[in-house]
């Protein structure tokens, strides 16, 4: 199943099933219960809304070990944690502004995003299934030359527009085997496959959890493949997951 969130011809943020090339309309929302409607959109008279809003992503690096190769970094033993703002989300279709008052290399970095449902604090691997909702494309969106220049990622990671996340969150996929491309202006730079992660997702919600509670709407950013490089003002970018869909934003 995939939920949508969009604002309605009532200028309301809704929740929604997507079904085909419609969107029906639910009362509630898919973490903490809802009902079905008998109304019904067409998602191309929709405007399509980040499909949560987090209170933190909590983003794992060099999980790819094509990744770590390119960046010329050691295989990690264990998960390397940084986290971006709730305020850089954004959602399919909307800009990502190009920091040019501080950054001079913006890059993309595709990735699957996990969205968890509920409270998850000290989660064993065995469990871990239970505390997710489903599963997005989100872009790691990079000012490559702070992140060189600071020892922390924050400010790097945490312009706002810098955590595009949807179109979608599918709730039944198998996230062992699926394809991974990112594009920039049509071009594949990105191709991989989640079989590649080094720390798979039930890895990381047990790790993480133990650092820290992740709430309902916390995304987990599981870390992107090789082939990362720079976006500029004009660009448009596109992250694009099997069983999921494409996430498209465009550089202003």
């Amino acid at each position: 199943m995939k939920f949508a969130r969009f604002i309605n011809t009532e200028n309301i943020s809704k929740y929604g099933i997507v079904a085909d090339n419609s969107i029906i309309e639910l009362i509630g929302n898919p973490f903490t219960g809802y009902t079905q409607t008998d109304v019904k959109y067409e998602l191309k008279d929709l405007r399509l809304l980040p499909p949560c809003t987090p209170s933190k992503i909590v983003a794992v690096g060099l999980n790819y070990i094509d990744h770590a190769r390119e960046m010329k970094k050691d295989i990690p033993g264990e998960p390397m944690l940084f986290m971006k703002p709730g305020t850089a989300v954004t959602g399919h279709g909307n800009s990502i502004i190009y920091p040019r008052h501080m950054s001079e290399r913006v890059d993309y970095e595709g990735e699957l995003a996990v969205v968890i449902s509920k409270e998850a604090k000290m989660v064993s691997q065995e469990d871990a299934d239970d505390y997710i909702l489903g599963y997005t494309c989100i872009n790691d969106v990079t000012a490559r030359d702070l992140q060189s220049r600071d020892i922390q990622f924050t400010r790097a990671k945490g312009f706002d527009t810098f955590a595009p996340i949807g179109p979608y969150i599918e709730t039944e996929l198998d996230t062992s085997n699926l394809g991974i491309k990112s594009y920039l202006n049509g071009e594949v730079r990105q191709s991989s496959n989640t079989g590649n992660l080094i720390f798979k997702v039930s890895r990381l919600i047990n790790f993480i959890s133990c650092v820290m509670t992740l709430l309902p709407g916390d995304v987990i950013a599981t870390g992107t493949p090789g082939g990362i490089g720079p976006m500029n003002p004009g660009d448009v970018v596109e992250v694009e997951i099997q069983g999921i869909g494409k996430l498209k934003n465009k550089i202003e």
